[in-house]
This record gives C-alpha cells, sequence and structure tokens, in this order.
C-alpha cells in the first residue's frame, strides 16, 4: 500500500508536471502543502465527488489561489469529474483547470480565489451561513446542517487588510466550524519575508478570538492529523493551525526558495525532484494503487447517503422545514413572492408619498422581508444611515445564529466578500450596506461577486453631491460610471419610491448575477405612471413623459436628478417644445432590451438630448452622442448644504432648460 508521502508526491508530482507543460504557474504551494492536504482530504474532508453540491458538505476554499494545481490535483485524484486531459490543459484557452481556481469551470471549485485574502473572507461568510442555517432549521436529534469551512492560506492573505477584517468578524461570531490552515513557509513572490512581514500571527489570532494550534509541522502526517483533531474538538471557536512547511518541497534545488514561488521548475530541476522524491513515473501518470487509495466516491457516496437517511427522518417529524429547507438552497423563491411583491408595488404607485429612496429601501424590505426568510441583511456600521433594518431584523450573534442581520462594523471590503461567501454557500440571499462613495473600499469584492455571478445585493446609499456638508471625501462621483462598465452587474439609481421597490424586487429575483442598489439621502417626489409605465421599469429604462408621438428633444435622467427632467419638461412643453422624459433606473438591463424596444424609448431619429445626473458625465455620452449636452459632474464635489452644492455644479432645471434650448435654437 502507497504511503502517506507517495500519495501527497502525486500532488506534488501533478503539480510540477502541469505547471512545466503550460510553461508557466506556481509549483511552490502545491508541493509544500501537498502533505497537509493529503491529510485532511483523505482523512477528515466530508465531501462527495460524484455530487459537488450536495448540501451538507464540507467547503474547501485555496485562499493562496495562486496554488491552482493544489486545488485541481486534490479533485482529480479524488474522483471529481475533472480527467487528467484536464489538467494536461492547465492554463489554457477554454480549460477547466484556468490559473487560478474559478467558480463554474470545475466541479468541486466552490470560489474564484486569486486576489488574496479574499478566499478566507468568503470561507468566513460560508462558515457564517452554516452557522446561521444550522441555527435555523436544526431540531434536537435532527442535525440536518453541520459541515465545516476548511481553508488554505498563505502569508499573502495574511498581509492583505481584509483577512483583518474578516478573521476579526469570525471570531467574535465564534465560527467553530472555520478551520484555517496557514502556510507558514515565509516566502513571497519578493523573497524571504522577514524583510516585510514579521508579525506574530499566532497572538494576532488569539487576539481576534481565535483558537491557535502554533508549530505544527505541515510535513509531518501525525501532527497534522492531531491539530486537526485539536481543532475539531474546539467548537466556540474558529480554529487557526499553523503549518511550517517548505515552499517547493521536494525540489532539491529550489525548494525554500522564492525561485519556486510562481515559475517553473524546469526540466532538469523535474527530474532531480522526482529522483529526490522516489518518483518515478512519467509526467501526468499516477499508478492505480495511488488512485485508488485516493479515491473518495465510495465514502463520499455513504456519507451523502447516511445524510439523506437523516434528511428523510427530519422531513418526516418537520416537514414544513424540509420543504423550506430544500426551497431555499435551491435558490427559489417562495410560491406568492411574485403576487405580493408586485401588489405591494402597485399599492405605493396608488399612494403617492415623497421620501429618500434610502426610506423607500427600508419600506421594501419591511414589506419583502417577511416574505423572504432567506434575506440576510447588514450593514458596515452605517445601519442607521443606510436603513438597512427592518421591523423584522434580528441580529446574528455568537450565542444565537438563528438571527437575519449581521453588524459588519466598518469593514466594507470584508462585507462584501463575505457575502460573497455566503451566496456561495446557499440558503441565504445576501444584501449589506455601506455609503456609495465607500464602494471604493470594497471594489475588488463586487468585481468577484460579478466574476461569479452570485446573487448578493450591494445596497448604496447617499449617492451623489446631495450628501451634502461631508463633503467631497464622502460624495461619490465617479463610482457609478465604475460599476456600470462593470460586466455581470445590475445596478439601479432609482428616482423614487416605485423604481426602488422595483430595484428590490429584481435584484432578489436575479440568480445569475449581482446587483447594486443605489439610493439618496435627500427626499423625492413620486412620479405619476400609468400600468404601462409601471410595468416598463423593469425594464430599465422607460418613458416617463412625453408631450408628442415624436418629440424633438429627449430629457434622459436617473435618481434624484428625474425629478430636475421633469421639471425642465414642463417648462419647456409649455414654451410649446415637444420633449420627451426617459428615466433610465437601470442602464445595464435597458442595454438588455431588444433593439426594438430601445429604439421605441431612445428614437435614433431624435438627436437631441440632454442627460442629467448628479455624477460624472463620461457613460452618458453613448446615449446623447458628441452632439448632445450632458449635465453632471467635471470634479469633486465640495462641503456644503445639499441644495447649494446642485445649484453651484450646475444641476439644476435651470441648466436642463438651457442646455435643451442650445440644442433646439
Amino acid at each position: 500500500m502507497p504511503s502517506r508521502k507517495q500519495l501527497a508526491n502525486a500532488i506534488r508530482a501533478l503539480s510540477m508536471d502541469a505547471v512545466q507543460k503550460a510553461k508557466s504557474g506556481h509549483p511552490g504551494a502545491p508541493m509544500g502543502m501537498a502533505d497537509i492536504a493529503e491529510v485532511l482530504w483523505r482523512d477528515y474532508l466530508v465531501h462527495n465527488p460524484q455530487d459537488p453540491s450536495w448540501a451538507n458538505r464540507d467547503r474547501f476554499v485555496l485562499s493562496n489561489g495562486h496554488g491552482s494545481m493544489l486545488l485541481y490535483s486534490l479533485l482529480h485524484l479524488s474522483g471529481y469529474d475533472l480527467g487528467i486531459e484536464d489538467l494536461k490543459q492547465f492554463r489554457q484557452l477554454h480549460s477547466r483547470t484556468p490559473g487560478h481556481p474559478e467558480y463554474g469551470y470545475a466541479p468541486g471549485v466552490e470560489t474564484t480565489t486569486g486576489p488574496l485574502g479574499q478566499g478566507i473572507t468568503n470561507a468566513v461568510g460560508m462558515a457564517i451561513a452554516e452557522k446561521a442555517l444550522a441555527a435555523q432549521f436544526n431540531k434536537p436529534g435532527h442535525a440536518v446542517v453541520d459541515h465545516y469551512t476548511y481553508t488554505f492560506l498563505g502569508d499573502g492573505c495574511l498581509m492583505e487588510g481584509v483577512s483583518h477584517e474578516a478573521c476579526s468578524l469570525a471570531g467574535t461570531l465564534g465560527l467553530g466550524k472555520l478551520i484555517a490552515f496557514w502556510d507558514d513557509n515565509g516566502i513571497s513572490i519578493d523573497g524571504h519575508v522577514e524583510g516585510w512581514f514579521t508579525d506574530n500571527t499566532p497572538a494576532r489570532f488569539e487576539a481576534y478570538g481565535w483558537h491557535v494550534i502554533a508549530g505544527v509541522d505541515g510535513h509531518d502526517s501525525a501532527a497534522i492529523a492531531a491539530a486537526i483533531e485539536q481543532a475539531r474538538a474546539v467548537s466556540d471557536k474558529p480554529t487557526l493551525i499553523c503549518c511550517k512547511t517548505i515552499i517547493g518541497y521536494g525540489s532539491p534545488n529550489k525548494s525554500g526558495s522564492h525561485d519556486c514561488h510562481g515559475a517553473p521548475l524546469g526540466d532538469a530541476e523535474i527530474a532531480a525532484a522526482r529522483e529526490y522524491l522516489g518518483w518515478e513515473h512519467a509526467p501526468f501518470v499516477i499508478p492505480q494503487d495511488i488512485y485508488q487509495q485516493w479515491d473518495g466516491k465510495a465514502k463520499g457516496a455513504a456519507a451523502q447517503q447516511s445524510w439523506n437517511e437523516k434528511f428523510a427522518a427530519y422531513a418526516q417529524a418537520y416537514p414544513e422545514l424540509a420543504a423550506e429547507f430544500n426551497r431555499r438552497m435551491a435558490g427559489d423563491l417562495p410560491a406568492d413572492w411574485a403576487e405580493k411583491s408586485a401588489a405591494y408595488i402597485q399599492h405605493l404607485q396608488d399612494n403617492p408619498q415623497s421620501i429618500a429612496t434610502r426610506k423607500a429601501s427600508q419600506n421594501s424590505l419591511n414589506a419583502f422581508g417577511p416574505l423572504l426568510p432567506e434575506l440576510l441583511g447588514g450593514s458596515a456600521d452605517l445601519a442607521g444611515s443606510n436603513l438597512t433594518i427592518w421591523s423584522g431584523s434580528k441580529g446574528v450573534t455568537a450565542e444565537d445564529a438563528s438571527g437575519n442581520y449581521l453588524y459588519y462594523g466598518v469593514r466594507e471590503f470584508g462585507m462584501s466578500a463575505i457575502m460573497n461567501g455566503i451566496a456561495l454557500h446557499g440558503g441565504f440571499i445576501p444584501y449589506g450596506a455601506t455609503f456609495l462613495m465607500f464602494m471604493e473600499y470594497a471594489r475588488n469584492a463586487v468585481r468577484m461577486a460579478a466574476l461569479m455571478k452570485q446573487r448578493v445585493i450591494f445596497v448604496y446609499t447617499h449617492d451623489s453631491i446631495g450628501l451634502g456638508e461631508d463633503g467631497p471625501t464622502h460624495q461619490p462621483v465617479e463610482q457609478l460610471a465604475s460599476l456600470r462598465v462593470t460586466p455581470n452587474l445590475m445596478n439601479w439609481r432609482p428616482c423614487d419610491a416605485v423604481e426602488s421597490a422595483v430595484a428590490w424586487q429584481a435584484a432578489i429575483e436575479r440568480t445569475e448575477g449581482p446587483s447594486t442598489l443605489i439610493f439618496t439621502r435627500q427626499n423625492l417626489v413620486q412620479q405619476p405612471r400609468t400600468a404601462q409605465q409601471l410595468a416598463d421599469i423593469r425594464k430599465g429604462g422607460y418613458v416617463l413623459l412625453d408631450s408628442a408621438s415624436t418629440p424633438e428633444l429627449i430629457l434622459i435622467a436617473t435618481g434624484s436628478e428625474v425629478e430636475l427632467a421633469v421639471q425642465a419638461y414642463h417648462q419647456l412643453t409649455a414654451a410649446g417644445r415637444k420633449v420627451r422624459v426617459v428615466s433610465v433606473p437601470s442602464t445595464d438591463v435597458f442595454e438588455a432590451q431588444s433593439a426594438d424596444y430601445r429604439e421605441s424609448v431612445l428614437p435614433a431619429a431624435v438627436t437631441k438630448r440632454v442627460a442629467v445626473e448628479a455624477g460624472i458625465k463620461d457613460t452618458w455620452y453613448k446615449y446623447v452622442g458628441l452632439s448632445g449636452k450632458i449635465i453632471g459632474m467635471d470634479s469633486f464635489g465640495e462641503s456644503a448644504p445639499a441644495e447649494q452644492l446642485f445649484e453651484h455644479f450646475g444641476i439644476t432645471t435651470a441648466a436642463v432648460v438651457a442646455a435643451a434650448n442650445e440644442l433646439l435654437a
């Protein structure tokens, strides 16, 4: 029977061979962490290679995603649908084994990692989801939600600030089923880390409230197993296992050096490594007895079957809860969602109110929240400003995780990446809020949500210079443009309470990507609409006012500036002009409509157009052309009351009228 070292060497061989064939990649981490991975995956990780989406599987996250061949090797050896030919296509176009793990490319990849620190943060989100689901669904004698989240992370992940945000919160929430393995090899791309990373990492994590197991030999299988046993015995704290490893273990001339971190070893060194490891097999050849020892299909199927039997007993005892669990894990909305959400929107339209859209957002949560137990909200220490707490909100705590609201603290980046992990885990639709300006702290997590097409709702309030006195540090100018050019991201900036509710409805129903909901601090007048106009909000852009079937001028606006366009419309039509007002709460959704619909709203023949939005002008040229006019921002804001700022920067009804008259002259 192959020894543990031989089983780990299969990972090393596949990793160095794939990197060499690709002529690029990172062999050091897979070779250094192979022994840890062998113990975890063969002895502890509960998973079924034949059903990678099994609800109660353990989650495994490779936070140091540059070591992707470690994960691909594990998936291949364990029996997932990832063949040796897939490994041979490592880093090639359209392969299932891209340079960094990509969610959705290969079965068993739980999240996209690469931007360091976000993997551990996703893992925190997964562990939160597990703990909250267990608190909501488990009953005495029926632990149907009961699994671990394991993550590997390196020095780079620990240097990234987002790891501080996430791990601090993980300790506060007592995530006892989160176990992280620190690959303490002392190497990053630039070399030995002593010159830039001398933190006392065990003390840091102890300060977070973690259980820390220090000084584990990452090449000693017995020591690794003992550490995992110790970690699993502590149920009220997450655990960090500090594994001292040698990067590139097995490479006689490059191990322990940054030379093997991010480059192929080279044919000569691979030959030397094979000799050093006693690995006598050709590239990409794994002996059958090693495959047999690695194969996790039978063990995984048995584990899932055992859980299925437990769940059947649970369903018999608690049929409604079991059905609800299945619905939520499938990502389906309640049967009465469509009817009740539409009725609420119609009620709003029938009962006009002039309120800030952030308040309209909270009202929508009060209407939709009781319908959706899967909503898991939060705010980055701005709940009273973002208005994300609704009447049924209950905080998630270490002692009681059955709630539906997370107090994230001042952790915008951590919050956003944690939400990604919650969405990836399943069972929840996460939403979290901050000021639109502070989206910048979280930008990469928003991008990762879009890259993975996750159902995450980012709520951004205080959406313009309308923020007022807090000044340019808090006033977003270029953020709307940045969000709108992000692929797969659906952005909404509604003009009133009705559009706000529609935006929430659309974001909740969207299953193939994240959404941003962008709301005002200042009150906005509700606009009158016909039944057709109400329906057309869901198309992202629609005709709000029209003085003639063939207008000579189109005013285009979003959010708080729709009100300015409407006021300008009345002045212009009173002067005999044929004017149309188009509200575009979501440019992304509007651009996804048919060409015929877009032409019906913005006919190409009408070239005289004015766009107005209290943000950077650039993205509006595609709607007005070079000959049109844009009323917007060319600079950062200032500190002053909002009404003075709009006047100062020329974002006024008078400015819209003047631009229109200039075009019509």
